[in-house]
């Protein structure tokens, strides 16, 4: 996870924690740059992963650490790597596990020496000096051009032959294969990281875990957790992070069902196994999209119109980059313990399709409106559900947004950025009363009738995992979710410590509470009998359980 300024004790990282262990995640990779309050954020990280039984590593970013730092780098390693959280491998179980983000170059000897104890070092090299090290992690989980960008014609660079690259340059080292679900990023002149494109992504997330099932990396790392900014986390909109106006994107689209989709594969990965089927225990469906057609035209309020720093190649006006690879469609996989009929209908669109069990993945054409999904078997409904977010032909909030929006069925508990502080930069770049800074969607309502046994999903927070092959005795590694999607990315600028409410619960009277943050409704999200909603100026009151 990206390491941000925002938490104010180690608590702030026990739903990180809790959450990701509970789907299968090992260890969070703990992404740093050179800011003033690093050591505070990872004195709680590992005070919070030790508490919950889970392992952390830090991961050096070399958007903000030189390689000139060697020392540096192998001093911060010996402050922590005595820690009973850190991530150790090794036949003995003794070396300190170390990533990076970029980085070549970096003398790996120095950084052996100044650390003092035995390392595991496996950087985000390239994969052409990958071999120097005792693993790498690749960190390109999308297709590319090869430069950075989406593919274009004669220009396309599959993830799967980056795994070919790394494989073969490694010569039997370690490989940390990457996985992401999606990857869109809109900034303008709002910060001084300007950048505006996307990669093509799509059914991606199915893809890839089908391919780590086949390939059998000893490592995965899930990209990312927290980085909103570009849009590939997996971590619930709720997880405190600093917001430098990417909210303007990420509010109201909720990622926890990548999260939930990915617990089976996990547990296959980590047995061995190169099928999924026998770990899906419930019937689940899980659907994204982008919430607007392509042909929205948002010129003429989007953020990214003025003129900004392009110095990094990464700035774009208007439409991003990479638009035309994408596609209008919203992509579907269920998950079925046995064969069923999944009914998908995209405003007036509708399609049927006959699943196995297993995991089954659809394309449907967008179409506005509505999104309904529904799942029968022997002519008996066994999920159905409207998603909380229309697809939409007009500009959200007047700008591009080429982010993804995921549900769930059975639907999932809502899940929202929590203001104030989600929301500090929400305004920047966006025309003037377009848009509020609040969070919009309500709770899923139940419709139809869940398997006995199904489980609904609960918000919480997590962080960067590693994932290991049961060969290794180690879990998916996750990547630091603030990091950019390649070495030109830029991460979160340094930032005072935001004022984060506290909980706070009063008893007026018997028999009733006044209730002042969505935080104190979890796990229902919903206001119970004698509850009096006090939240943040502005907000919505939250709905009633008794749905009154």
């Amino acid at each position: 996870m990206g390491v941000v300024s925002d938490r104010t004790s180690a608590a702030d990282y026990d739903d990180d924690m809790t959450r990701a262990k509970s789907m299968g995640i090992d260890a969070f990779a703990l992404n740093i740059g050179t800011d003033t309050f690093t050591d505070q954020q990872l004195g709680f990280a590992y005070q919070s992963a030790a508490r919950n039984g889970m392992k952390v590593f830090i991961s050096f970013d070399f958007n903000w650490w030189t390689t000139s730092q060697a020392a540096d780098v192998g001093a911060k390693i010996k402050h922590y790597g005595g820690n009973d959280a850190q991530l150790k491998v090794g036949p003995g179980g003794d070396q300190v596990f170390v990533s990076s983000f970029a980085g070549d170059g970096l003398n790996l000897d120095t950084v052996r020496s100044a650390a003092g104890m035995p390392l595991f070092i496996a950087p985000n090299f390239k994969a052409s000096n990958a071999a120097s090290a005792d693993g790498a992690l690749n960190w390109m989980a999308w297709p590319s051009n090869g430069a950075n960008k989406a593919p274009a014609a004669g220009q396309n660079v599959t993830v799967e032959e980056g795994d070919q690259a790394y494989v073969s340059a490694l010569g039997g080292k370690p490989y940390i294969a990457p996985v992401s679900p999606w990857f869109s990023t809109h900034y303008g002149a709002e910060v001084s990281y300007s950048k505006n494109w996307v990669f093509p992504s799509d059914l991606l997330w199915h893809k890839r875990w089908t391919d780590i099932l086949d390939l059998g990396p000893q490592y995965v790392e899930i990209i990312t957790w927290n980085d909103y900014g570009e849009s590939h986390y997996i971590g619930p909109l709720s997880s405190p992070h600093y917001d430098d106006g990417n909210s303007k994107w990420v509010n109201d689209m909720s990622h926890d069902g990548w999260l939930e989709m990915a617990k089976p594969f996990i547990a296959a990965y980590k047995a061995g196994s190169k099928s999924v089927a026998d770990y899906i225990k419930s019937d689940q469906i899980i659907y994204w999209y982008r919430p607007t057609l392509k042909s929205a035209k948002c010129d003429s309020t989007d953020n990214t119109m003025k003129p900004a720093d392009d110095s990094t190649g990464n700035f774009f006006q208007g439409l991003p980059n990479g638009a035309d690879a994408v596609s209008d469609s919203v992509f579907v996989v269920a998950l079925l313990t046995e064969a069923g009929t999944v009914q998908v209908s995209s405003g007036s669109n509708t399609k049927i399709f006959t699943g196995q069990a297993g995991a089954n993945a659809w394309v449907v054409d967008m179409g506005t409106g509505k999104q309904s999904f529904t799942l029968t078997r022997g002519g008996n409904t066994v999920l159905s559900g409207t998603s909380l977010k229309d697809i939409s032909d007009h500009c959200i909030c007047g700008i591009y947004n080429f982010n993804a929006y995921v549900g769930t069925l059975p639907a999932g508990q809502r899940d929202s950025l929590q203001s104030p502080h989600a929301f500090q930069g929400f305004a920047s770049g966006l025309s003037a009363g377009i848009c509020q800074p609040t969070p919009s969607l309500g709770i899923a309502a139940a419709v139809g009738t869940a398997p006995a046994g199904t489980a609904t999903r609960s918000t919480g927070t997590a962080i960067e995992t590693v994932i290991s092959s049961p060969s290794s005795n180690l879990a998916i590694p996750v990547p630091p979710v603030t990091t950019a999607a390649s070495s030109s990315q830029a991460r979160q600028p340094s930032a005072p410590a935001a004022n984060v409410p506290t909980t706070t619960r009063s008893f007026p009277g018997a028999g009733s509470s006044t209730v002042t943050a969505l935080s104190q409704l979890y796990p229902t999200n919903c206001m119970q009998a004698g509850q009096v909603w006090a939240g943040p100026v502005g907000s919505d009151t939250p709905a009633r359980c008794d749905g009154s």
